[in-house]
């Protein structure tokens, strides 16, 4: 009896082990300020209506957007998330169950977001979007230091601040920001178009940020060709068309992000070196207000630190959306990114834990 268990309890280490050492990819995505509201619930109706945020058609609006249940609306709005990524994986955040996810950084805007996604330690000292090269680890530059890892992971992002943010001159991995050009070893027709483009586009955000057209493509390239172990993909129109107040250009903008997670789940599901052994997780920086106040956020605005987050990978089960009561943070993503690879994230600052006891 007692080498049964002894044989028993093996077979099961084993069997974790492996189930940990066969997701061996990570994607991570998110899209700028993108509220759970709209996330579980689709067009929000009494925005919509309001003549200084429709951009002048509420009545086109209306007919793209808005059917009788928040369950058909949300469909709407991501058909690709509710119907696979959701069905597959896991989504946390419906705040209609008490499906709580929160920032835990005092600040409620950007850089102090993506600090806290990417180093699990929502500092203090990150206090403005303006804040220099980012002084903490963060957990994809940990990756890369890791010998399965090296030199296998990379960046690219809308907004010109994420040089500073993942610390590009220290992290060790390429970083393409905003209207940074791709930069690979042999340059091809493709790549050369694609840098021309970006380079010759409108700019509606300025320098600061390009259109996430160019860093989805420019993205797509790199996978495609470079086959990364690690990728990270940072949308930024949900955001800008929102401070803009054109919520019809914010809606159109989070049905796009949802086509592009098409073409990438589809991608990684036709791809031998990823297909079974890639995890993707999509999330968000901050919330943003309610009603008239849905353009903004800050700590000054109510909301603003509500969020969520989506995981599918292989060995997770397929719970779909979250309906029990919790409360988790922001800051729990880094960890939970390294665990799904197997691997323990332990820079020289705190981590919060992973949630990867839950996902399971």
């Amino acid at each position: 009896m007692r080498r049964f268990f002894l044989l028993a309890f093996s077979f099961i280490a084993c069997s974790s082990l492996w189930a940990q050492q066969k997701v061996d990819h990570l994607v991570v995505i998110t899209t700028d300020g993108f509220r759970w509201q709209e996330v579980f619930n689709g067009m929000d109706s009494g925005i919509a209506v309001l003549n200084q945020f429709n951009q002048g058609d509420s009545a086109a609006l209306f007919k793209q957007y808005w059917r009788a249940s928040s369950v058909e609306r949300r469909k709407q709005l991501m058909p690709f998330f509710w119907n696979t990524i959701a069905k597959q994986g896991q989504v946390y955040g419906n705040r209609g169950y008490n499906n709580n996810v929160n920032v835990a950084n005092r600040y409620w805007f950007s850089y102090p977001g993506y600090n806290e996604i990417f180093t699990g330690y929502p500092d203090t000292i990150i206090n403005s979007n303006e804040y220099p090269p980012n002084p903490n680890v963060n957990v994809l530059e940990y990756l890369n230091q890791q010998p399965a890892f090296k030199g296998k992971v990379a960046a690219f992002t809308a907004w010109e601040a994420f040089n500073r943010i993942l610390n590009e001159g220290r992290s060790g991995f390429p970083v393409t920001a905003a209207f940074d050009t791709l930069r690979t070893t042999r340059s091809t027709p493709q790549q050369q178009l694609l840098n021309r483009m970006l380079l010759n586009s409108y700019k509606p955000f300025d320098e600061g940020e390009c259109l996430d057209v160019f860093t989805h493509y420019a993205a797509m390239d790199f996978l495609k060709s470079t086959k990364p172990k690690v990728l990270y993909i940072s949308y930024g129109e949900t955001d800008e068309w929102a401070h803009a107040g054109k919520y019809r250009d914010y809606l159109h903008a989070a049905t796009q992000v949802d086509k592009w997670l098409e073409e990438i789940w589809n991608f990684i599901q036709t791809t031998p070196e990823y297909k079974n052994r890639t995890a993707l997780l999509i999330t968000v920086d901050h919330g943003r207000g309610r009603g008239e106040a849905w353009t903004d956020h800050g700590a000054e605005i109510q909301g603003a630190n509500e969020i969520w987050f989506a995981v599918v990978a292989p060995g997770l089960s397929a719970k779909g959306e979250g309906t029990a009561a919790v409360q988790l943070y922001q800051e729990q993503l880094a960890q939970t990114m390294a665990q799904l690879l197997g691997i323990d994230f332990k820079p020289a600052h705190p981590v919060a834990k992973s949630v990867l006891s839950i996902l399971k």
